[in-house]
């Protein structure tokens, strides 16, 4: 296929799974439960950093995260005190263990109460191109307090190399439109344009089967290689085409 036909496969697709049906058997359905834009952009963020491996799991072990908040995460996080954080000894999901979701939960504390919130964390400059810079900084603000260096695994530094595949589908969900009922639209000082596409296993391989992607590593270097490509077919909204490789990938097994 050359460009144009390949754009116009994938703006198909997109339009295809870029639907509320698509949340029932996706991460994103945890955010849905809540309707404080503090719950969603919480149990958003904390869903997306345990967002790898099975998605069944991924779910099952969200939605028991949020009932060891009370299914009210904004007010944990705020209000919550040393006691309190006994109860989350237990979890665990894959290499995120209790001893790194009490530190979470430490910094979104004070990130809530001493820096504005996750959203102004986020700062943005809306001549950048991309959210790397971005990132990296959050992730710098984020580990002001004291923490194991281990638990630092678990938020990426796109400066450093990596694809940050985890934090970009975060910024994915808080800053597309919820036109069409999937992603939440509530974070304005970003622009989709700037967004960059949650690079994984599945989006990986049918980019590389369409010619739009050609390195072989899942990291920074590709993610701006694919980038490019997706903003030549829409430089507002590059990242609708996430629902078409992931759905291509997941539920049409195009590799």
């Amino acid at each position: 296929m050359n460009f144009f036909e390949i754009k116009s496969f994938l703006d198909e697709k997109a339009f295809k799974y870029e639907s509320p049906y698509f949340i029932s058997d996706d991460p994103i359905k945890i955010p849905h439960g809540f309707s404080k834009k503090e719950d969603i952009e919480i149990s958003a963020f904390l869903t997306a950093v345990i967002s790898w491996g099975n998605r069944k799991i991924i779910i099952k072990n969200a939605k028991t995260l949020m009932v060891l908040m009370d299914n009210s995460p904004h007010d944990f996080v705020i209000n919550h005190i040393e006691n309190d954080l006994n109860n989350l000894k237990n979890f665990v999901h894959r290499t995120f263990n209790s001893n790194d979701l009490c530190f979470f939960i430490k910094a979104l504390n004070y990130i809530y109460k001493h820096q504005g919130g996750l959203e102004k964390v986020f700062n943005t400059n809306k001549k950048s191109k991309n959210l790397n810079k971005v990132i990296h900084d959050f992730r710098n603000i984020f580990f002001l307090l004291p923490h194991q260096i281990r638990t630092e695994k678990h938020i990426a530094d796109p400066l450093k190399g990596s694809a940050a595949k985890r934090l970009n589908m975060f910024l994915r969900w808080m800053v597309r439109s919820s036109k069409k009922g999937v992603d939440f639209g509530i974070w304005k000082k970003i622009s989709p344009s700037q967004l960059s596409c949650p690079l994984d296993v599945h989006t990986g391989k049918v980019a590389r089967t369409l010619s739009i992607l050609k390195r072989k590593q899942n990291d920074n270097i590709a993610l701006m290689e694919l980038d490019t490509i997706l903003r030549k077919f829409d430089s507002k909204d590059p990242v609708k085409y996430d629902f078409a490789l992931f759905g291509l990938g997941v539920y049409e097994n195009f590799i």
